[in-house]
């Protein structure tokens, strides 16, 4: 852990004048071409990979070599260097590539500060002046609403600082806010709660497509940073509060909530650290208990909520719920609302904890990390926790003409370990195609259901195995290419169903003619299959036709 003191909120007094920096900070980004695709072929494949693994060396030579050329790209080598790698440049370069808002403009937005003689042989031999003060990079994404790319601030990484990160640090754009974001139901939405935001990220995202967002953090530096991250990429709508979880709304409601919450399991005992953006200081797997809980006083009837976390599984039910299983608890707690929790992993205690000890910078095979090691884990054997489970967490308020409604409620649970299917803008739009299928079905009876036309999702292909020589199938499959990449067992009904399923004819028909080309009993193959429908229509693999 860093015993250096944490760096002060990245946030001007005199906002107007941040405003009038950032704007020239944009100018210079897009005048160096600073985005992905230019800093992928400024350092290449190999490259990136190691910067993926958390080697910058390669990357460093790269750019070692440009600095040797003169060309359009000198200015992105420098931001690239002094952003992406955490590496010192020379003053007058820096100068070169932020030409409108210069060095000490940088230094006045506490991007990057005097290098000085910190004892860095890459700073002597090059005579830098200046070092990166935060992490600055280039995002890209694509969503419903098509592609686009942003610019991320947050605070220097584990790479750039060479030792463990501060307890107070801001997160940048990371793999589990990827995952949210991804997530995220791109229909319209009035009012939207970014529960946690630490850099803006979800606030950023949830702009596509909501009017007005507020968005909270505990941590003022957070909110300094996602301010400027707002700004410097023209997003507006977006108003921030200081507080811990829902009590900087109190009492009020939203037509979304979306939360990637300090969701990590970290034993309360002196000397371990405990981080800001990972670490919500409650024991176990309460916070993603609080927050689904609490999440139904702040939804408007219809209202839906999306939020990653971990869950424990607990030998023998060691605790007051009497649950053992993780899922089943996370069922438990969001009893009060429509849900769909997906899990996608299961990892033993060992494995959770050698994960987030070294997140935190502490490296394996130290002191400290055997010692953190043993905290860890006697934290989860004081509570029988053999496992920790990860997964994404969907929560729905019933309008008020389904308050009443048992029959059809959402309320799934599901484990999906294996590989997702193929998503390129995400699988917001495919779970937001699945609850509306299901509410569809979920509101006809099975003579309405059987009167209606269906067709087969264009990701979905049919599979059939055969033994070598045999002309029947031995096993079937109905494969969905997107989405969670669900692969379903058939029958002969079934699949003669789904192939049947082009939108000219209602189910009824499909199954009254299989019921006589198979001869069995109408009534009896229809108890068996619409079920199978409302299943598939649930999944996203079959669609209603009009």
């Amino acid at each position: 852990m860093s015993t250096e003191p944490e760096p002060s909120p990245l946030i001007l007094a005199d906002e107007a004048r941040a405003d009038r920096l950032l704007e020239l900070l944009r100018a210079d980004l897009v005048a160096a071409d600073f985005t992905v695709p230019a800093l992928e072929a400024l350092w290449g494949e190999d490259a990136a990979a190691a910067l993926h693994r958390g080697e910058r060396v390669p990357a460093r030579r790269v750019l070692d070599a440009r600095r040797r050329e003169h060309g359009a790209s000198a200015d992105l080598a420098t931001l690239a260097e002094l952003f992406v790698l955490g590496v010192a440049v020379p003053r007058a370069e820096l100068a070169e590539a932020l030409a409108g808002l210069g060095v000490d403009g940088a230094i006045e937005l506490g991007l990057v500060g005097d290098a000085g003689d910190d004892g860095d042989a890459d700073v002597t031999a090059r005579e830098a002046s200046v070092r990166a003060r935060r992490d600055l990079r280039p995002y890209a994404f694509a969503d419903a609403y098509g592609s686009a790319e942003w610019w991320i601030l947050s605070d220097l990484g584990e790479l750039a600082l060479g030792h463990a990160l501060g307890e107070h640090h801001v997160l940048g754009v990371g793999g589990a806010s990827m995952t949210l974001s991804g997530l995220m139901l791109p229909t319209p939405a009035r009012r939207v709660l970014d529960l946690g935001t630490g850099c803006g990220i979800q606030a950023m995202h949830a702009s596509r497509f909501a009017e007005h967002i507020v968005a909270t953090d505990i941590s003022e530096r957070a909110l300094g940073i996602a301010r400027l991250n707002l700004v410097l990429n023209g997003i507006d709508g977006v108003e921030l509060r200081l507080g811990s979880l829902f009590e900087p709304v109190a009492g009020e409601r939203f037509d979304r909530i979306v939360s990637n919450p300090p969701f990590v399991i970290t034993p309360r005992v002196e000397g371990v650290p405990e981080y800001d953006y990972r670490d919500g200081g409650m024991v176990g797997d309460a916070l993603v208990e609080a927050v689904i809980r609490e999440a139904h006083e702040h939804l408007e009837p219809g209202g839906v909520a999306q939020l990653l976390g971990n869950w424990e599984y607990r030998v023998g039910g060691a605790v007051d719920d009497g649950a053992a299983d993780g899922l089943e608890r996370v069922g438990g707690w969001a009893a009060a609302l429509e849900h769909w929790v997906v899990e996608r992993e299961v990892q033993h205690v060992t494995e959770y904890a050698e994960t987030w000890i070294r997140d935190g910078g502490t490296k394996p095979g130290t002191a400290e990390f055997d010692r953190l090691y043993d905290v860890w884990l006697d934290d989860f054997a004081a509570r029988g926790v053999e496992r920790v489970g990860f997964g994404y967490v969907l929560l729905r308020r019933a309008d008020a003409a389904a308050s009443d409604a048992h029959e059809g409620r959402l309320a799934r649970l599901e484990r999906l370990h294996g590989p997702l299917g193929a998503n390129d803008a995400g699988l917001g739009a495919h779970l937001a195609e699945c609850l509306a299928g299901h509410d569809r079905q979920a509101a006809l009876d099975d003579t309405a259901l059987a009167a209606a036309r269906f067709t087969t999702a264009g990701d979905v292909t049919e599979e059939r195995h055969y033994w070598p020589g045999d002309d029947d199938p031995t096993a079937m499959l109905l494969r969905q290419g997107g989405g969670f990449g669900r692969a379903i067992s058939l029958d002969t009904g079934l699949a003669a169903l789904v192939g049947a399923s082009d939108g000219e004819l209602s189910i009824g028909a499909i199954v009254a003619a299989l019921a006589q080309l198979l001869e069995v009993d109408e009534t009896a193959l229809a108890a068996e299959l619409l079920p199978a429908v409302r299943t598939l229509v649930d999944d996203g693999m079959l669609r209603f036709a009009d």
